[in-house]
């Protein structure tokens, strides 16, 4: 999702990504990413392989196409399409940490021709107008702020008949005043925990994207799916508690402990929640 940090800290993400990614892997699992869990019992690792092919079962991907990967994280799910799919990826990121650790994954898997990874931003991107067969937004469009940007460069570097997938942690309905305001304790937590970030509700993400000429095939709330990947964050932060606090130090540690019960309640409340969608560009 994003990173523990300091309460100190602007809570910029990618000032999150670049102090604190090398704790992610003892918290949120070597995918960095939420897991969906269809029977419940499943182990994390499971359970984020399991998210992905999700995403790849929507993005009908075949050998040969050039698929754009925004907000790569480390790279694996990158390295993944590449390896297991046979495309030409090019993922970007705004995090120096996450690109050179993508970079190395990609090296150390004797995938550097075909799995590229560079510096790069959502909603400017650096590419030509209908460069890519796919676009894939795995859980990084809640760190941007303008939404409708970001959708607008997915549709413009989007070739005709190519297809865009995105998950994402979402909000399930517009939030009140008084509801932003009854929550800013929990909020607050959050964002020590995971950096600044700005959700949207799932039909937002449809409504824009058709407002953006891409055509929403597949729309769907997976908070059911998605809820006990805290549990194991729980889990993962008290088993791991002396390495994480050797990263991130006591209180950042204590703050996500205390973010994934913050995160449950929002979730069994229905006022967060995750969602997937997929989208194709008419040819």
């Amino acid at each position: 999702m994003a990173n523990v940090t300091p309460s100190n800290s602007s809570g910029d993400p990618t000032e999150h990504y670049d102090t604190v990614v090398e704790a992610w892997d003892h918290l949120l699992g070597e995918d960095l990413h939420y897991g969906y869990f269809r029977v419940g019992d499943e182990s994390l690792i499971h359970a984020t392989d399991a998210l992905t092919n999700e995403m790849l079962s929507l993005a009908q991907l075949d050998a040969g196409l050039e698929v754009l990967d925004i907000g790569c994280g480390t790279g694996k799910a990158g390295c993944r399409i590449a390896s297991e799919h046979q495309c030409q990826v090019i993922g970007v990121s705004p995090s120096s940490a996450c690109v050179g650790r993508a970079s190395a994954l990609s090296e150390s898997l004797g995938l550097s021709t075909t799995a590229q990874f560079q510096h790069g931003n959502g909603t400017q991107l650096q590419f030509d107008d209908h460069s890519f067969d796919r676009v894939w937004v795995m859980e990084s469009s809640h760190l941007m702020d303008d939404k409708l940007a970001l959708l607008s460069e997915c549709s413009r570097v989007l070739k005709p008949g190519g297809r865009m997938v995105l998950c994402d942690v979402m909000l399930q309905a517009k939030l009140s005043l008084p509801q932003v305001i009854s929550r800013r304790d929990e909020f607050l937590i959050l964002k020590d925990a995971f950096g600044r970030a700005k959700m949207e509700t799932l039909s937002f993400y449809q409504d824009q994207l058709e407002g953006h000429q891409l055509h929403v095939e597949h729309a769907r709330d997976i908070s059911r799916e998605t809820l006990a990947t805290f549990g194991h964050w729980r889990t993962n932060a008290q088993n791991n508690r002396v390495r994480v606090e050797r990263h991130i130090g006591k209180t950042a540690s204590r703050r996500f402990l205390a973010s994934c019960d913050v995160l449950e309640s929002l979730w069994l409340e229905g006022i967060m929640g995750y969602g997937i969608v997929a989208a194709y560009k008419a040819a």
